[in-house]
């Protein structure tokens, strides 16, 4: 077995350490790249969303790097992600590609019994003890935990920073570092070195910078690539900005939350106004996180969404409604595989040009 998944974040980080915990061999694909996206689009339905070509692009790379087994979570409900990995296997093995999918599941959707076999599939792959593999999974959870809070402090702490770059410089620095180690207990010391790095960062609390809060879907928002590195533009802009929804945030309130009714239950309390229901993927956690950041102080919020994703259209339809009632700027930006980046860059700069003259108006007293 050598194991592959989908880049979605800082996926690929946890994975990474969870694989080298158990001592498994795997494939982590190249970075997404525009090669990915035409591999996908190439064999994917031209009507499917941004998220399934740019898999799709991940799973024939890594195959071409001799990966035999997909890892790939699962969902139940409104959103097309839960049908990605049986359309996605019947179109590998059109190609010829003999893949085994592990889906995982939540077990309120599949039952504990089958989640177990699936995940034992992995595990018995594994020469590790018991004990071992607990502590595997454990150290994990605590990486993606750290470069995920690693992340949000440097997106936070750009828009202070006295020195422009020096966050943006040192959070790529430490995801190179971590690819030099398969050493779970070194990835975490190398996360705390740079925690403290990024503390340690020369900042002015006077410099008062726009703050803006991304939300919409959670691909197109963790995932770089997909959203032509948006939070890497806004920090180069000066912009300090609030990302909620992670791979560690998923973790924590789908698998450790969702047996207990208590899922992103702040966040969903808050949509309720607007949004009272779950409409599929996290769309209810769009509207409650526009509602949360205007509470928040933020200057104004960016959806981003792929093109054709059911859960936020219905999102996007109630965001103006918030923006008016709220006197709170969103701006909404859809991607697909032709999206074009001047278009995009031009829309993003005057977004944030209106905060400012926004704010500019309203210190004024006008």
């Amino acid at each position: 077995m050598k194991i592959t998944f989908p880049h979605m974040g800082n996926v690929y980080i946890g994975a990474k350490f969870l694989m080298d915990g158990l001592g498994i061999d795997y494939v982590i694909p190249p970075f997404n790249s525009k090669r990915a996206l035409e591999i996908g689009s190439l064999y994917s339905p031209e009507e499917i969303c941004l998220p399934f070509k740019i898999m799709m692009g991940n799973y024939i790379e890594s195959i071409e790097r001799g990966a035999d087994t997909i890892i790939l979570t699962g969902s139940c409900g409104p959103c097309r992600f839960g049908e990605y990995a049986e359309l996605q296997m019947k179109i590998l093995k059109k190609l010829g590609k003999n893949l085994d999918f592990i889906v995982l599941d939540l077990p309120s959707d599949i039952g504990f019994d089958e989640l177990k076999r699936r995940i034992n599939k992995i595990s018995s792959q594994s020469p590790k003890s018991k004990k071992e593999k607990y502590m595997a999974l454990v150290n994990a959870y605590r990486i993606i935990g750290l470069i995920d809070a690693l992340e949000a402090k440097a997106h936070e702490r750009a828009g202070y920073e006295v020195n422009k770059g020096e966050c943006k410089g040192l959070l790529n620095e430490c995801k190179r570092k971590l690819l030099e180690t398969n050493n779970p207990k070194e990835a975490i010391s190398i996360l705390k070195e740079y925690h403290k790095k990024m503390d340690e960062v020369e900042i002015s609390r006077e410099k008062n910078p726009i703050r803006v809060a991304i939300i919409g879907e959670i691909y197109t928002i963790i995932e770089p690539f997909s959203n032509l590195y948006i939070e890497d533009k806004l920090m180069e802009m000066g912009v300090s900005t609030k990302r909620t929804l992670s791979p560690s945030w998923w973790v924590y309130n789908t698998v450790l939350l969702s047996p207990f009714g208590l899922t992103a239950k702040k966040i969903r309390d808050a949509a309720k106004e607007y949004l009272p229901l779950g409409v599929g993927g996290h769309g209810q956690e769009c509207v409650g996180e526009a509602i949360l950041s205007y509470e928040e102080g933020f200057d104004g919020a960016i959806q981003i969404f792929p093109l054709g994703c059911m859960p936020e259209i219905v999102s996007k339809s109630i965001l103006p409604s918030i923006s008016r009632d709220k006197n709170f700027p969103i701006l909404s930006l859809v991607v697909d595989e032709m999206t074009g980046e001047a278009g995009y860059q031009t829309r993003l700069e005057a977004f944030i040009d209106l905060l400012e003259r926004r704010r500019g108006y309203v210190l004024s007293g006008n």
